[in-house]
């Protein structure tokens, strides 16, 4: 795809952006992380820039750009319900969710969701929780690896384990080093870098494709103007993406902790509304990018898992080719070492800290695991990566598994004074087998897990909740 020279250009820089991210880790390292609580919810003393940007550096990972506009190219506008089931769900978040999670997160000093289930729940909801969020974060850790990886084999030549095997190297070493602290900080300048670079793509593709009237003229020539159509999609395929895509949203850890790791509820808030608003323009952008692509770039017949590569290459000199890489790299990082670090605070906080004795150096002890825990979900991870056939289904079962177990339980927990600790904790395991089971078996009748294991969840939690009593709801 690229000349020798202009590979060596690529591979040099990338490079040297790892070896500056890594540096940054390291010097926050030494001169802010401190505690236990300043490796996994940085101090709970964020403000609000980089709180707004770790928010849209997280939600907008290399799936998005990636994915997304692929998804444009393949099938049209009507793709913008994957955009739209997260945007609904960001706002129900912000109504109802925020708050809640906010006010019992800083009264109980919580760090992971596990926090919470066990608080509700008892000890019995520890262990779906925890292996539903680690299965995820690991899963989606591992995703950011092959990414990386192919980025590196497209630019520098690299076969795609050596990729994945530097890149679980270099992330891993900055986010050991620098924690939830480097993570916020550092996706606040990738947030940045990928917030401008997808608006300036967006409004180069426009120009370069003759204007949207051009776009609209194109596909009615190819006879295809349903593509322009946001009406362009099944209803059952909005119904797939709200409760999938969508309902997921409610049970990221990496989102949880960033409302705990604000320096107060009202930035939060307002970090949290800025930031779901620029996430819904940026994916906007990004699947209109893939559609203009198709109709006013004219590229023919192409590898649409290249779409972002060979638009980039369409519009732009190389020197602008190089930035836009970044702007990738930015993206993907953003993403991967924000999971991983919430895989990594479910293993200390809800697997080793539970364990451990008191003493006068059980902080200095936490923060020693905190980093070994980073090294255990990044190898488990690796291990994901290197299983490249495997990892789509993996991360679906991952998601099915966290809306199957938790989503019911979660918002019953959190709304529903009458939930009940046996309630809670049937829905989570039963959800949770039932998930796994039909995963397993191959989608029977053509049904994704999370149409099974999600109804059953909400029915046994309420059901056996009315069938039982206790006070775990004086929280």
């Amino acid at each position: 795809m690229y000349s020798s020279n202009e590979s060596l250009i690529l591979g040099s820089l990338v490079v040297i952006y790892f070896l500056f991210l890594f540096g940054v880790s390291f010097y926050i390292n030494k001169k802010s992380i401190k505690t236990y609580d300043d490796y996994n919810v940085a101090g709970r003393s964020v403000s609000i820039f980089p709180l707004i940007l770790t928010f849209v550096g997280t939600a907008v990972g290399g799936a998005t750009l990636l994915g997304f506009m692929q998804n444009g190219f393949l099938y049209g506008m009507g793709q913008q319900w994957l955009n739209f089931a997260i945007f609904i769900s960001g706002v129900l978040m912000l109504a109802f969710f925020l708050k809640r999670i906010r006010a019992i997160g800083e009264k109980y000093q919580m760090v992971t969701i596990a926090d919470f289930t066990v608080l509700r729940f008892g000890e019995g909801a520890r262990i779906p929780t925890v292996v539903s969020v680690l299965v995820a974060n690991c899963a989606l850790t591992g995703m950011q690896f092959a990414a990386i990886a192919t980025i590196l084999n497209l630019t520098m030549g690299l076969n795609i384990t050596t990729g994945i095997l530097i890149s679980w190297v270099l992330l891993t070493l900055k986010t050991y080093y620098g924690g939830m602290k480097s993570v916020i900080w550092q996706d606040a300048f990738h947030g940045t870098i990928q917030t401008v670079g997808i608006f300036v793509l967006f409004v180069v593709v426009i120009l370069a494709s003759g204007g949207l009237q051009e776009v609209s003229k194109q596909a009615a020539l190819a006879n295809q103007s349903e593509f322009l159509s946001i009406l362009g999609i099944s209803p059952s395929e909005v119904f797939v993406y709200l409760l999938t895509i969508g309902a997921y949203q409610f049970l990221r850890q990496d989102l949880w902790q960033r409302f705990w790791a604000a320096g107060s509820a009202k930035i939060a808030r307002n970090g949290y509304w800025i930031a779901i608003v620029l996430g819904a323009l940026t994916a906007f952008m990004v699947i209109a990018i893939g559609v203009m692509a198709r109709f006013g770039l004219n590229l023919g017949e192409i590898d649409s898992s290249l779409t972002y590569y060979i638009v980039i290459g369409d519009v732009f000199s190389f020197p602008m080719i190089v930035v836009m890489i970044i702007a990738l790299l930015a993206t993907v990082i953003s993403t991967a070492d924000s999971f991983c670090m919430a895989g990594a605070s479910s293993i200390i906080n809800d697997i080793i800290k539970p364990r451990l004795q008191e003493s006068t150096d059980l902080d200095s002890r936490l923060l020693k695991y905190s980093r070994l825990s980073v090294l255990i979900v990044s190898i488990f991870s690796l291990l994901l990566a290197l299983s490249i056939p495997k990892l789509v289904g993996l991360w679906v079962t991952g998601a099915a598994m966290l809306v199957s177990s938790l989503l019911a339980p979660v918002i019953a927990g959190l709304f529903w004074k009458k939930a009940t600790r046996l309630g809670g904790i049937v829905a989570m395991w039963v959800g949770l087998i039932v998930a796994v089971t039909w995963q397993i078996l191959g989608h029977p009748f053509g049904l994704h897990p999370i149409f099974i294991g999600f109804p059953i969840s909400v029915l046994l939690v309420i059901v056996v909740s009315l069938m039982t009593s206790d006070n775990s709801s004086n929280i």
